[in-house]
C-alpha cells in the first residue's frame, strides 16, 4: 500500500474497516459465489472442452462458508500449511492449534459449481485431536513464527488443480487455511496467480506485519509458518475469490500457480496463453518479475485486475519448514543487502530502479481515493457488449487504491487509456485513475487501475455507490478479457488506438502518494 513503509494507526484501522464493510467475507464468512451470467459456458462437457467445464459440472455446496458469528478467534482455533502450493497428488503438512476441542477438517475447491462457489473434495475421516500449540515466537526483525508440532499430513490424491480452502471446525467455530494445488504445465492455458507473497506482507497474525506492530514497530521479515489473520484467508476473500469463481464458470482452460512458484520456477509460464494478476498483487520478487516479463515478450497476455501491483521489491528466504518461507521487505536502505538488484525497496527507487509502468503500463498513484469510472475510449474491445459511450460514468468502480498512466520513460509507447477517471486522493490531491492497455504485437497487457474493480463482483453496495449496472459492466468486461486472453497462440493481443498523448497528462507524480520515480 502506497509509499509508506508503515501505515499510520488510524489509516490502518480505516482501511481494515473499509475492507470489512465492502466485502463481508474479508473479515467474516464469505458471500456465496457470484451468480452465473447467461453467457456462462454450458456445463455439458465434451472431449474438446476444457477440463474446467467437466469440473464445474460437479455438484457444489454452500458448506464451505463460515458465518461471521462463527469465525474462531486467534487463540481458539487456527492453522497453516507448510507449503503455499503442491502439485496434484503431493502432500503438505497441516499445523493446527485448538482450545475448542477436536478439529474437523474439510478441503473445498473454489469454482463456479452452479453458483455454489466451491466443491467438497476431501474431508478427514475423523476429527483431529485437539492440541493447544505454543505461543508464537518473535524472532529477529520482529518476525513472528508459529513453531508448532505438525498435526497431520494431507495428501492431495485426486484433487484437481485450483485454489483450495481448508475449513477447520471445532466447538461450533471455524477458520480457513488456503492452499493452491498448482498446475504441472501452463502451456496453452490462462493462468491464475494466487498472490501469496502480498497476503503474507499484510498478515499481522501474532502482532506483526510488514506494516504494523506494537508501538511504533513493524516487521522487516514475515513468515509463512503461521496462520493468517481474520477468517484465515482474509486477503484471498477480498481480492481473489470472486474473479476465480467467474473465470471457472467461463469454460476456458485454466491453470493455477502462486507468486512463490513464479519465484522458484523461471520457466513456469512458458507457452501460457495468459496470466492473471489478482486484485492486490503489490509485492514482487526479482525472479517473479523476470518470469512474467519473459512470458509477456514470448506471447503471454497479462491482466492486472487491481492497482498498486509490482510496487514493493522483496526477496524470499528459507524458513523453518522449507525453502521460500520468509518474505524479506525492509522497504528502505536499512536492508543489509545493499546496492543489489534485490535490495528491498520500491521498484521505482534506487538502487537499480525498475518502475512498474514498464510492465503494467501505469504507476501506482494514491490511497485513499473513491469515485466513478469514466469511459475515455468506448471502442476499446474489452467494452464490447456493454453499450458504453465516451464520458459515461460507471458508479463506484474506482478506489481504494488507484493507478495512473504517465508519459515518462518506461511507459509503453502505444498505450491506450480506456478509462480516465477524475478522483480526489485523500482530502486535497486531484488526480486520475486510469484503465490502460498496450500490445507487444504478440500479447496484450490490460490493467484496471483500481483495487475496487474485483470487489464490485460481490454485488451492489450503497455505501460506495456500486449499482447493479456497475456489477454488470465489470462482469462483462472481465468475461471479455478472460476469453480473449485464453485464445493464445499470438491471438490474445487486441487492436486498440493509442491515446495517452492526447490526454495532456503531466509527467510529475506529485498528484499522488506513490512517490517519485528514480533514474
Amino acid at each position: 500500500m502506497g509509499s509508506r513503509s508503515r501505515r499510520r494507526r488510524p489509516l490502518a484501522a480505516a482501511a481494515a474497516l473499509i475492507a470489512c464493510l465492502l466485502v463481508a467475507s474479508a473479515c467474516a464468512g464469505p458471500a456465496r459465489g457470484p451468480k452465473e451470467s447467461p453467457s456462462t459456458a454450458s456445463r455439458t462437457a465434451t472431449p474438446t472442452q476444457p477440463w474446467t467445464v467437466t469440473e464445474n459440472a460437479k455438484p457444489g455446496t454452500g458448506d464451505w462458508e463460515i458465518d461471521s458469528s462463527a469465525v474462531a478467534g486467534d487463540a481458539q482455533l487456527a492453522g497453516y500449511a507448510d507449503h503455499t502450493s503442491v502439485l496434484p497428488g503431493e502432500s503438505f503438512g497441516l499445523f493446527v492449534t485448538s482450545t475448542l476441542g477436536d478439529v474437523a477438517v474439510a478441503a473445498y475447491r473454489v469454482g463456479a459449481y452452479g453458483g455454489a462457489g466451491a466443491r467438497l473434495v476431501w474431508q478427514a475421516p475423523q476429527p483431529i485431536k485437539a492440541v493447544k500449540q505454543p505461543d508464537p515466537v518473535i524472532e529477529a526483525d520482529h518476525m513472528v513464527v508459529a513453531k508448532w508440532a505438525k498435526t497431520t499430513d494431507v495428501a492431495t490424491t485426486d484433487w484437481p488443480e485450483g485454489s483450495y480452502l481448508l475449513k477447520l471446525t471445532a466447538g461450533g467455530k471455524s477458520r480457513y487455511v488456503p492452499v493452491t494445488v498448482r498446475s504441472r504445465s501452463t502451456a496453452g492455458r490462462l493462468v491464475i496467480v494466487n498472490a501469496v507473497i502480498t497476503d503474507q506482507a499484510y498478515n499481522d497474525w501474532g502482532g506483526y506485519s510488514l506494516y504494523d506492530g506494537p508501538g511504533d514497530s513493524r516487521s522487516t521479515r514475515v513468515s509463512f509458518d503461521r496462520p493468517q489473520k481474520g477468517n484465515g484467508a482474509q486477503q484471498f476473500f477480498g481480492d481473489e475469490l470472486a474473479p476465480i469463481q467467474l473465470a471457472e464458470g467461463l469454460g476456458v482452460d485454466l491453470a493455477y500457480v502462486t507468486s512463490v512458484d513464479l519465484d522458484r520456477e523461471p520457466d513456469l509460464l512458458n507457452g501460457a496463453s495468459g496470466m492473471v494478476s489478482m486484485g492486490h498483487d503489490e509485492y514482487w520478487t526479482v525472479p517473479e518479475r523476470t518470469a512474467v516479463e519473459k512470458a509477456r515478450d514470448s506471447g503471454t497476455s497479462l491482466a492486472f485486475l487491481g492497482a498498486n501491483a509490482v510496487y514493493w521489491r522483496v526477496r524470499l528466504e528459507d524458513g523453518q519448514t522449507g525453502d521460500r518461507r520468509v518474505v524479506v521487505g525492509y522497504k528502505n536502505t536499512s536492508d543489509p543487502k545493499k546496492n543489489a538488484v534485490n535490495t528491498t525497496v520500491m521498484w521505482r527507487s534506487q538502487p537499480y530502479p525498475h518502475p512498474e509502468n514498464s510492465l503494467t503500463g501505469m504507476l501506482y498513484e494514491c490511497f485513499p481515493a473513491y469515485g466513478d469510472m469514466v469511459i475515455q475510449d468506448p471502442t476499446f474491445p474489452l467494452f464490447d457488449g456493454t453499450g458504453v459511450k465516451k464520458g459515461d460514468k460507471i458508479p463506484g468502480v474506482v478506489g481504494i487504491e488507484i493507478d495512473r498512466a504517465y508519459p515518462i520513460p518506461g511507459t509503453p509507447d502505444a498505450l491506450t487509456v480506456a478509462a480516465h477517471s477524475p478522483v480526489t486522493c485523500g482530502s486535497n490531491k486531484h488526480t486520475y485513475s486510469d484503465m490502460t492497455y498496450y500490445s507487444t504485437g504478440k500479447a496484450g497487457v490490460w490493467a484496471t487501475g483500481s483495487m475496487m474493480w474485483v470487489k464490485v463482483l460481490n454485488g451492489p453496495n450503497g455505501k460506495y455507490n456500486i449499482t447493479d449496472a456497475s456489477v454488470t459492466f465489470v462482469r462483462r468486461v472481465m468475461e471479455n478479457a478472460f476469453r480473449q486472453m485464453a485464445k493464445g497462440n499470438g491471438k490474445g493481443a487486441l487492436q486498440t488506438t493509442p491515446n495517452l498523448s492526447g490526454l495532456n497528462a503531466s509527467a510529475s507524480t506529485s498528484t499522488g502518494t506513490g512517490g517519485p520515480v528514480d533514474k
